[in-house]
């Protein structure tokens, strides 16, 4: 008992601190808001190009499992999260109470296996799964976005246009998973890769030398693309976390072929192939 209740105590001391810091940064808004030049003309419009900027070097800080620098620019993204709503309180459209409160409405409805119905029907959601797995949980939450008043009408409709092309033909085909359209084999997908590798060479073979037939080509190589894409899913391997990977290690070893060319005082478009395929694998080796 004596254990519990220490427990307990060192947990309200924990989020009082959380919460006095969130109260901190929110003042330090408020007055960089009113007396920061730079803060005072920021717009919606304006933020956007660097909220996307600090998106990207938090997912860098996740790929090097940098824990501190995840800590950094975690804080980066809060802050672009309180200065929109600082914003969007000045336009009375809205401010951070209603953005806290619309994502824990939302968390709540779509789970309902967590929080079930109360006696007086005031939950919105029933849940009539009884979701005991990840996979039930991923269909449920599809269905209930659909549901919602301002919800996603579609399956697709809740992939952003503007997603990178790599990632956004993923989360289609894991939406469409969600609601069953999938392979019943995760092993049948390499026929399907194996006939777009086949019809892309027919493509390319068809091509002119005046350039007729090029957009075909391409649409057969996205075609490829998007089933091996969907080959990375069902092996649950991500594709843009599996070829962000792959670019940081040719850089890696491209970047120590060229320094070592200039260590011998050649220039890179004077060499053979042959010689810099061996600094290749010297590079290789010394990782």
């Amino acid at each position: 008992m004596i254990n519990f209740a220490r427990e307990v105590t060192k947990f309200t001391m924990n989020r009082e601190k959380q919460l006095e810091a969130f109260n901190r940064l929110l003042d330090v808004m408020d007055t960089l808001r009113e007396k920061c030049p730079w803060d005072r003309k920021q717009t919606i419009d304006s933020l956007r190009p660097n909220t996307i900027e600090e998106v990207y070097e938090l997912s860098d800080a996740i790929l090097a499992h940098d824990m501190h620098n995840i800590s950094k620019e975690l804080g980066d993204v809060l802050l672009h999260i309180v200065f929109y709503s600082k914003i969007g309180s000045e336009q009375g459209a809205f401010d951070i109470g209603d953005v806290c409160n619309q994502i824990c409405d939302k968390l709540i409805y779509r789970h309902p296996h967590v929080y079930p119905p109360k006696e007086d029907g005031s939950q919105l959601a029933k849940d009539s799964s009884g979701a005991t797995n990840a996979d039930q949980v991923i269909k449920n939450w599809e269905q209930l976005k659909r549901q919602e008043k301002d919800g996603n009408k579609t399956v697709l409709s809740g992939v952003p246009g503007g997603l990178p092309p790599l990632i956004k033909a993923y989360r289609m085909q894991d939406k469409a998973r969600a609601v069953g359209f999938d392979w019943e084999k995760k092993e049948e997908v390499w026929d399907k890769v194996e006939e777009e590798i086949g019809e892309l060479r027919e493509a390319l073979a068809a091509v002119g030398e005046d350039g007729e037939g090029r957009d075909n080509a391409q649409g057969e190589l996205g075609d490829l693309l998007f089933a091996i894409v969907n080959a990375s899913r069902l092996y649950k391997l991500n594709p843009d976390t599996a070829l962000e990977t792959t670019c940081n290690k040719f850089r890696s070893r491209f970047t120590y072929v060229e320094l070592k060319a200039r260590e011998m005082g050649r220039d890179l478009k004077d060499m053979t192939l042959a010689e810099m395929d061996a600094l290749w694998e010297e590079a290789k080796k010394s990782e």
